[in-house]
């Protein structure tokens, strides 16, 4: 998918920077280690955004190259981790030198890249032997009344494809051998703290301000109502997180 309306949305995150880094979840540790094994690497983070996951990646001792096209989502960033280099850019035209990475890696972000396009730059900025690591968080429909959140998102929430094809696609481009690995988190937040981690979707950060707060009163109301969050304190959010390892050819 291309055009204006795409590119509102995948440059639409620097207006909810703030409550994206405050809400949405983070990384675990396996995912990072899995995609990079043991041994500290110098790493590109590509759509780093806010540094969620930033942070797995120095916790694993890795050195970190932060890349976002939103200096706002960078400006989260680096507020937290001033020791972490940061540039403003895309995938499609990365302000990286050649061969100056031993790997690339996406949180949440490989969807917005155009596979055609960055390819080349992927490879241009790996060094010999590099590998490219795409995660993805996903809410766990399974348990009901986050499927029910799901169905009343799904109007609205068609944005992207799948991982496994936004997978498939890089991998077709780059002739790269593909493993994943799949692990879990589990966020604990209040129910409007619920409602503000959809805030920071980019379908929602782009609507109106009218159509955003009929939007999300519906989904407020969809939790106070739903037997199992009506009433509660605190919530399980629970994710699948998907890694995906890539070695190109």
């Amino acid at each position: 998918m291309t055009g204006p309306a795409w590119d509102a949305r995948r440059t639409s995150f620097g207006s909810v920077a703030a409550d994206y880094a405050a809400l949405r979840p983070g990384y675990p540790a396996d995912a990072v280690a899995f995609l990079l094994g043991e041994r500290p690497l110098g790493v590109l983070d590509l759509g780093a955004g806010t540094g969620l996951l930033t942070d797995q990646l120095l916790a694993a001792g890795h050195e970190v190259l932060a890349v976002d096209p939103s200096a706002g989502m960078l400006g989260q960033l680096t507020a937290r981790l001033p020791q972490v280099r940061a540039a403003v850019g895309d995938a499609e035209a990365l302000p990286v030198p050649d061969a100056h990475v031993d790997a690339v890696v996406a949180g949440q972000a490989a969807h917005w890249f155009d596979p055609v396009r960055a390819a080349p730059e992927l490879r241009r900025v790996l060094r010999p032997g590099g590998v490219l690591g795409f995660v993805w968080n996903t809410r766990d429909e399974r348990v009901p009344w986050v499927g029910a959140l799901g169905a009343a998102l799904a109007g609205e929430a068609r944005d992207h494809e799948a991982d496994q094809t936004v997978v498939a696609r890089f991998a077709a481009v780059l002739s790269a051998d593909v493993t994943e690995h799949r692990s879990t988190v589990v966020q604990r937040l209040t129910a409007e703290q619920v409602v503000g981690t959809i805030g920071t979707r980019s379908y929602v950060a782009t609507m109106t301000p009218e159509e955003r707060t009929t939007f999300l009163d519906r989904l407020r109301a969809l939790l106070a109502e739903h037997p199992d969050t009506a009433g509660r304190a605190e919530l399980e959010l629970p994710y699948v997180t998907r890694s995906y390892r890539l070695v190109p050819a």
